[in-house]
């Protein structure tokens, strides 16, 4: 090794001086552009290293405009970052850009493009997202799970209880609310294996976030199986699959001894429909797993993290903090146990989500879309195949659309009509147009009770004398906008009675 040691030294530095001329070559003859300067080979990629890809990309558009070109390594890629351009993607040429991009990930763990969430543009998708629409995330269906996130949310509230006033993980909490929720929503009680279920599909987001290597350089057929992707994404998906398969066997028993006035969950709802028939499209085993791993992919963990970033606001601005609280106690005053019919007439606690959502949208890139049809942007003709990324998080952060964007300010809502239903493109917490995410109505209605009944049943303080300048709001490296680090809280039980 000795012997050797000094000969690898000196290819390492004939690489590093290679690599370097080349650099400063391309950022010569980038001088003076309006555009990235970029490596060859590498593209922009080396723009996105140095801190989380929204961050990146904002950084990127204030530097050179809301339209901007990027080659991240093999793939041209088109980044918008304003709501005048967003508008022209999801709306004006919203059927152009209707397809996702292949993602080597997601072909892997989606069942082959049978989910919904990455399906093809066309009619299975079409299908499908009818489905999705009318039987399994309506409003009427959604309503129907009422008393699942009432009885998950009492829980809660017992659990918190029991600390006695010391310093509880929120963020573990939280997430163990919602991944149960979803469960019973999607399974029901009986939902196998949930614990091992929920950390498979975790494992697949994080490595389907579109910034793997073997998406990025998806020419070269070998990347895959030097970076590890193929066989960590195969073992994952023979392990879901595993679980799924007895999860749908125990519901196709429980098919057979049928209970009267039994509630659907989302999994029976598939069943009858499969053997129902009538489908253009007869669904398959392979399609209904694809849509149950888009609902718990996308049912658990933002949902979580929209409560989790609600208190961290709240916690950081006090003044917030007892506004939102004095209404809370004020409309349920007297009442030791919260329905969420109750919590319809909170206003400012809408206000407060609506905020949180401003500043911390779940997906802070919406999921990618790819151009079908060329078409013109901003004056550029846009050729098939290109894949377009809209930063939410960065244009619900523009200055020229909001006043003072980096602050906590709920207020902001109480006179505005602006929509989160994908209607006003300055704020797109759920995307817009045909590629919508169709479970917003379910993801709010999980978030609102669980955050009443924490500002109401206790008073929250931060551990060790902390003050709430000093909360930590990092944000964690992945497709998905959560905490990067745990938060912890200390909470004081609130004794109602007191109220006159």
């Amino acid at each position: 090794m000795e012997i050797h040691m000094p000969y690898t030294l000196l290819i390492l530095l004939f690489f590093f001086i290679i690599i370097t001329t080349i650099a400063f070559k391309c950022l010569i003859s980038n001088k003076n552009k309006n555009q990235p300067w970029k490596l060859p080979l590498f593209g922009h990629i080396h723009h996105l290293l140095a801190s989380p890809p929204h961050h990146a990309l904002k950084t990127l558009a204030e530097k050179h405009g809301p339209i901007v070109h990027l080659q991240l390594g093999h793939v041209s890629t088109l980044l918008i970052s304003s709501s005048h351009f967003a508008k022209e993607i999801m709306k004006t040429h919203d059927l152009s850009f209707a397809n996702r991009p292949k993602l080597l990930t997601v072909e892997l763990i989606a069942y082959n493009y049978t989910d919904i969430a990455f399906a093809p543009y066309g009619d299975y998708w079409r299908q499908m997202r009818k489905i999705c629409v009318l039987e399994l995330l309506s409003a009427k269906k959604v309503e129907s799970f009422r008393s699942v996130r009432e009885q998950v949310s009492w829980d809660l509230l017992d659990s918190i209880t029991m600390q006695r006033s010391k310093a509880v993980n929120l963020t573990e909490m939280i997430s163990i609310v919602m991944n149960t929720i979803i469960c019973r929503v999607v399974v029901g009680r009986g939902c196998r294996d949930q614990e091992m279920l929920l950390k498979l599909i975790n494992d697949a987001v994080h490595l389907s976030s579109g910034f793997d290597v073997a998406d990025l350089f998806p020419s070269v057929k070998v990347l895959p199986l030097i970076t590890g992707t193929r066989r960590k994404m195969m073992k994952i998906r023979k392990e879901l699959d595993k679980i799924f398969d007895r999860i749908i066997s125990d519901h196709q028993e429980r098919r057979r001894v049928k209970c009267e006035n039994e509630n659907e969950d989302l999994l029976s709802v598939l069943l009858r429909l499969k053997y129902d028939g009538g489908l253009e499209f007869p669904l398959t085993f392979d399609n209904i797993k694809g849509v149950m791993l888009d609902v718990f992919a996308g049912g658990t963990d933002n949902p979580s993290a929209i409560v989790q970033w609600a208190m961290s606001e709240l916690l950081r601005n006090p003044k917030e903090m007892k506004k939102a609280q004095a209404e809370v106690r004020q409309v349920l005053k007297g009442r030791q146990k919260i329905h969420e019919s109750d919590v319809q007439g909170l206003e400012y606690l809408k206000l407060v989500i609506k905020e949180t959502l401003r500043l911390h949208p779940p997906l802070p890139l919406l999921v990618p879309r790819e151009c079908r049809e060329e078409c013109e942007i901003g004056g550029c003709r846009i050729p098939i195949k290109t894949k377009v990324i809209i930063n939410a998080w960065k244009i619900a952060r523009d200055p020229d659309y909001w006043i003072d964007p980096e602050s906590f300010i709920p207020e902001r809502f109480s006179e505005s009509r602006i929509s989160m239903m994908g209607t006003d493109f300055e704020y797109l917490p759920f995307g817009a147009g045909r590629r919508m995410c169709p479970g917003s109505l379910l993801g709010l209605a999980n978030t609102e009770l669980p955050l009443a009944m924490l500002l109401y049943h206790f008073n929250w303080e931060l551990p060790d004398g902390a003050k709430p300048e000093d909360l930590d709001m990092s944000e964690s490296f992945g497709a998905s906008l959560k905490r990067k680090n745990d938060l912890l809280v200390v909470p004081i039980p609130y004794d109602s009675s007191t109220d006159h």
